[in-house]
C-alpha cells in the first residue's frame, strides 16, 4: 500500500516515529536503529510495511530498505510477530543481525527483550536455511533491483554473503577471502579470518 513515507519528523518515542507528509502525521512503529537516524524537525524517508488486522492498521517504517527486508524475513518465521521483529532489530544493527543469522549466533538474538532461546533457534533455522538453499540475502546499502543476491549452498558463498551484508564490494569480498582456509574451519571462523585479514591490510 505504501512503499515509503517522505516528510518531516515531528515526534519520536521508543518504537515510534511520526512523519508529517503534507500536513498528515503518519505514526510509524520502528526500531531503535531507525530512531537513531532520525532528527526532530528534519526531513526523513522511511520504507514502510503495512500490517492490517481486524482491529488495527499499523505502519512500520525503516530508514533503509535493508532493515525493512530483514523485518519481513523475521516476521515470516512462525512465532515471530511484528513486536518481536522490532525487538530483535532494535538489539542489532541490520548488518550484525544478518551476520548473526548466517553464523548461527543465538546470543545476538536472545539479547532482544522478549526473545527466548526457542525463538532464536527457530529464526536461525528457518532463515539460514533460506540463505543456504539459494533464496535471498540482504546486501547492505548496495541494494539494487529486487534487493537480493542468490547464494549457492557452500561455505565460501555464505561467507561472501555475510561480507556483502557488512557492506563490502564484490572485489573486496574476493580479496578478503583469498587464502582463507575454507575446508577446515566453520563458517563463523572463515568470516572472522576474512575480517581480520581485511583489518590488517587497512593498517
Amino acid at each position: 500500500m505504501f512503499y515509503y513515507l517522505n516528510g518531516i519528523v515531528t515526534h519520536k518515542e521508543p518504537y515510534l516515529a511520526v512523519i508529517d507528509c503534507g500536513g498528515v502525521g503518519y505514526a510509524c512503529r520502528t526500531t531503535a536503529y531507525t530512531l537513531s537516524a532520525l532528527n526532530l524537525g528534519e526531513k526523513a524517508k522511511l520504507y514502510t510495511h503495512v500490517h492490517v488486522k481486524e482491529d488495527a492498521f499499523d505502519i512500520y517504517g525503516f530508514s533503509t530498505a535493508e532493515e525493512l527486508h530483514l523485518f519481513r524475513m523475521l516476521t515470516s518465521v512462525s512465532g515471530v510477530g511484528p513486536k518481536a521483529g522490532l525487538s530483535i532489530l532494535s538489539s542489532n544493527s541490520p548488518a550484525n543481525l544478518a551476520m548473526s543469522i548466517i553464523t548461527g549466533d543465538e546470543k545476538a538474538l536472545t539479547s532482544a527483550p522478549g526473545v527466548g532461546k526457542k525463538i532464536a533457534q527457530r529464526v536461525i533455522l528457518e532463515l539460514k536455511d533460506k540463505l543456504a538453499k539459494g533464496q535471498s540475502v540482504v546486501t547492505g546499502e548496495r541494494i539494487q533491483g529486487n534487493g537480493v543476491t542468490v547464494i549457492p549452498e557452500n561455505k565460501s558463498s555464505e561467507a561472501a554473503a555475510a561480507l556483502a551484508v557488512l557492506g563490502y564490494s564484490r572485489e573486496e569480498v574476493a580479496e578478503a577471502l583469498r587464502g582463507v582456509d575454507m575446508e577446515n574451519q566453520t563458517l563463523e571462523q572463515i568470516i572472522r579470518a576474512a575480517l581480520r585479514g581485511t583489518a590488517a591490510k587497512v593498517k
